[in-house]
């Protein structure tokens, strides 16, 4: 049974092996291996992580005791991270960890919610309301990885 609870720093590994090994597998119908790689490694930089989840509102979903989700909300309006573990793909995770985060944003009266999303991501982004704001382009370690920036107006 899926249950969403508040992320804390003892699922910090869990997070990180989940963003990996999604961004690895179900990323690189969208992204080539180059890219995969240098997105997999933010990883490595462990107070960036850190930060996710001391100062953010961060969900996780699980589901009998296994971690297959996480959502964070930073700043009260960005939606930051979103990811759903390879092997649990289309089920309603994301579905339910959106809603979830955005329904904290609405108890804060956030007019508006942004997302830089992936390719990957755009579709799920695009049925919950965002809309393209413009496509965008992030260099990272030399690599080129295309994106969005997307909104969704709350009020």
């Amino acid at each position: 049974m899926l249950t969403i609870r508040h992320g804390n720093l003892n699922d910090l590994s869990d997070l990180q092996r989940l963003f990996e090994g999604t961004v690895t597998t179900v990323c690189r119908a969208d992204y080539d291996e180059a890219q995969t790689t240098v997105w997999a490694s933010s990883v490595e930089n462990t107070a960036r992580w850190e930060s996710i989840v001391k100062e953010q509102y961060l969900l996780v979903a699980e589901d009998d005791g296994l971690i297959v989700g996480f959502c964070s909300l930073a700043e009260g309006h960005y939606v930051d991270m979103l990811y759903v573990h390879k092997n649990h793909q289309s089920k309603g995770i994301a579905t339910q960890l959106y809603h979830a985060i955005e329904a904290h944003a609405r108890t804060l009266e956030i007019p508006v919610l942004t997302s830089d999303v992936s390719k990957t991501a755009k579709a799920f982004f695009e049925k919950v309301g965002f809309a393209l704001i413009t496509p965008q382009t992030v260099v990272r370690k030399g690599v080129m990885i295309d994106n969005y920036k997307m909104a969704k107006r709350l009020v």
